[in-house]
């Protein structure tokens, strides 16, 4: 049996391939039938709005600030941001040193100060 030289190897093995994406190949199955939610005079009707509606080729940022959903109170992000800012280890990283930990060992001073009043929960 002769040895089969590259060039042959290798258009044996792209004909091999071409057989397999072949056969793997989709069918065509015409036109699909329409399933739509709305019927075609919601459509026009949602066209003609879109098109007539104010600024809809201004950029998204450019018009200002946008408004956003508030899922909490202003005082408890308040005293979130004022207790993360007075953290005493906050500037500590655990990959200050190798294989080290970062256990906080210090009181929070606004914790001690709240704890000094007798309500745990405000400043």
């Amino acid at each position: 049996m002769n040895a089969l030289s590259l060039t042959q190897l290798v258009a044996v093995g792209s004909f091999a391939l071409l057989a397999a994406a072949g056969a793997n190949a989709e069918t065509y199955q015409g036109v699909q039938p329409l399933a739509s939610a709305m019927s075609r005079a919601e459509v026009a009707a949602e066209a003609v709005r879109t098109a007539s509606a104010p600024n809809q080729n201004v950029v998204r940022g450019s018009r200002g600030a946008e408004t956003m959903a508030i899922s909490r109170d202003r005082a408890g992000v308040v005293y979130e941001a004022m207790r993360t800012a007075a953290a005493p280890d906050q500037n500590v990283s655990s990959g200050s040193r190798v294989n080290s930990k970062v256990i906080s060992t210090l009181q929070n001073p606004l914790d001690a100060r709240a704890a000094a009043a007798g309500n745990s929960n405000k400043l």
